[in-house]
């Protein structure tokens, strides 16, 4: 390693140190971007301040990154985490260029079918049922019947899961602090009710209290990655991830809305509402397999 680059790295954990804002993941995420970064100033132009950083550093690292074939949504996150560091100086130099001076491709979303089939679904929660992970069993549920999101379905309480029931709708806290509320299915209602009676009041369902959240986040996307070679239906290609359920949910919402007699675009703006999110080219990646 360059004394460049190891001089640029003190300098981002000076400022990596003190940061509190946004969840564990996106300051890991904009950490390694920046690290990335460190290494291509030091490497191409021997930068030794981040202060000094330049717009010709930033045109260069995004034609650098598109020469590579990086995709347009993961350099506008690497362009991000850089701005990020950068309103975080104490007297940098220049004003660094917007993604629009950059010229950059708008963010895309191709028709990827990233669904999972009933079968994968059993498979999976069969092999969490055989390691006694009844509480991965229901995050599973819980992704492929109400739309959560992994993060999501740790965040449940107690109070969460009982007003539930109750009400026959759970109410979700999601990304970007956006509040949804989705009808909960039956199916939802006894897996509930199993881990309400396992669980102290005021608790959390699915975080043990000697494991943090973003522990046990991460163990159960392993264990998804570890049996995915078993459960997965021999003649499929789709990516098959935790996330998939979620597409799996949004695509049969899709499908009941339509049956219902709604316009595809009425449907796509029912399905956006119960994902929280309000895109429509968002909506659509959801629903590639319903949309073929």
């Amino acid at each position: 390693m360059s004394n460049q680059y190891l001089n640029l790295i003190a300098q981002l954990d000076r400022l990596h140190r003190h940061n509190r804002q946004g969840s564990i993941r996106t300051r890991a995420r904009y950490y390694e971007a920046m690290q990335r970064f460190c290494r291509y100033l030091a490497d191409t132009y021997h930068l030794e301040r981040l202060a000094n950083i330049a717009p010709k550093h930033i045109i260069a690292y995004t034609h650098y990154l598109q020469e590579r074939g990086t995709a347009p949504s993961t350099i506008k996150t690497d362009l991000s985490a850089i701005r990020f560091f950068h309103d975080r100086m104490d007297c940098p130099r220049y004003e660094l260029p917007s993604n629009k001076d950059l010229c950059l491709q708008r963010r895309t979303f191709g028709g990827v079918d990233r669904t999972w089939s009933d079968q994968e679904l059993s498979k999976m929660m069969m092999y969490a049922a055989e390691l006694g992970r009844e509480d991965y069993v229901t995050c599973l549920y819980l992704a492929r019947y109400a739309a959560l999101r992994i993060h999501e379905c740790f965040r449940l309480d107690t109070a969460t899961a009982a007003k539930a029931i109750r009400e026959g709708r759970l109410t979700i806290k999601g990304k970007g602090g956006l509040v949804r509320t989705v009808p909960l299915d039956p199916i939802l209602v006894p897996r509930l009710r199993y881990h309400l009676d396992r669980t102290p009041r005021g608790s959390k369902l699915f975080v043990p209290d000697d494991v943090p959240t973003h522990k046990a986040i991460h163990n159960l996307q392993a264990f998804v990655a570890d049996h995915r070679p078993f459960a997965q239906d021999p003649d499929s290609n789709r990516p098959m991830t935790f996330h998939g359920l979620r597409h799996t949910c949004a695509a049969e919402w899709y499908d009941a809305r339509l049956a219902a007699g709604d316009t595809p675009k009425q449907a796509r703006l029912a399905v956006a509402r119960l994902l929280g999110h309000g895109r429509d080219d968002v909506t659509k990646i959801y629903l590639a397999k319903s949309m073929d």
